[in-house]
């Protein structure tokens, strides 16, 4: 058996009385109380830490009974333009917009509040950024004002920066649909008209209106049953009429006593839907 010698602030030595040999040669010193460690019985076992939550599957047109809310960008203003041709490129075409063709607006007649895609840009921005939509409950789609019908997959990131967009629209126009590079998954599409087909079986579909009577989004939506879905038409165009869906609607509401954005107008609706469906 070892035997042990103990000095405090000097040398500790452990001795094998057999041989007479150094079994262990360590410096020890006394600690001030601050410093102490707490004995293991009370020390406070330290939760793991946090992981990413996980996010719920996406809705898809495909499920009819699920609740959620569904926003159409009706009018939206995507349309592309040749730029030029016969090139070593090819055909290169771009997203008409005010900003960047307005000498060829001007030749054409057209109004330059025609060429507004930003509009939509800011839109699909604050729909898939909102809690609704990462919480699985959110369905968008796009209807433009050449009657193109695009489905918006909820999972795509959006490009932030303008003109990334529109290349990225150019490419969905002329290609049908956008696919994921990593796992090939469709993000967007362009489908079959009418919007109808791909709404959920039970759906109170609404547009907005400045002359209609003003509700709280939170206490409108409380009026569905448990298993109905909402539909909301949301023009996203600078100036118009609002009987762009007129064929479409059950009901016209007002958010506001003051004129809004359409961007606006989505976030209310989402926030709205969040309050009462407990997503936060």
């Amino acid at each position: 058996m070892a035997d042990k010698t103990r000095t405090e602030g000097h040398t500790e030595e452990e001795v094998d009385s057999s041989n007479g040999q150094n079994v262990k040669d360590s410096t020890t010193k006394s600690l001030p109380p601050s410093q102490r460690s707490v004995p293991p019985t009370s020390q406070k076992s330290i939760p793991p830490a946090s992981l990413i939550p996980v996010q719920p599957t996406p809705l898809t047109s495909r499920d009819k009974s699920t609740q959620r809310l569904v926003v159409v960008l009706s009018q939206a203003c995507l349309e592309t333009y040749k730029m030029n041709s016969g090139g070593p490129g090819g055909d290169r075409f771009a997203l008409l917009n005010c900003d960047d063709h307005q000498g060829l607006l001007r030749k054409m007649g057209r109004d330059i509040a025609e060429a507004r895609p930003d509009i939509t840009h800011q839109c699909l921005l604050t729909l898939l950024d909102s809690p609704i939509n990462k919480a699985g409950k959110l369905q968008v789609y796009i209807q433009t004002a050449r009657g193109v019908l695009i489905e918006v997959n909820p999972s795509v990131r959006i490009p932030r920066t303008f003109k990334r967009f529109s290349g990225l629209m150019v490419q969905l126009l002329h290609k049908l649909s956008i696919r994921s590079e990593n796992s090939k998954e469709v993000l967007l599409k362009v489908i079959k008209n009418p919007i109808t087909d791909h709404l959920p079986t039970k759906c109170r579909k609404v547009t907005l209106s400045f002359d209609s009577k003003v509700v709280r989004v939170q206490d409108y939506v409380s009026t569905l049953d448990d298993n109905e879905s909402i539909c909301v038409f949301v023009g996203a165009m600078a100036r118009g009429k609002d009987n762009f869906a007129d064929e479409f609607v059950d009901e016209k509401i007002g958010l506001s006593d003051y004129p809004l954005s359409a961007s606006v107008a989505c976030s209310k609706f989402c926030h709205g839907c969040e309050d009462l469906w407990g997503i936060y």
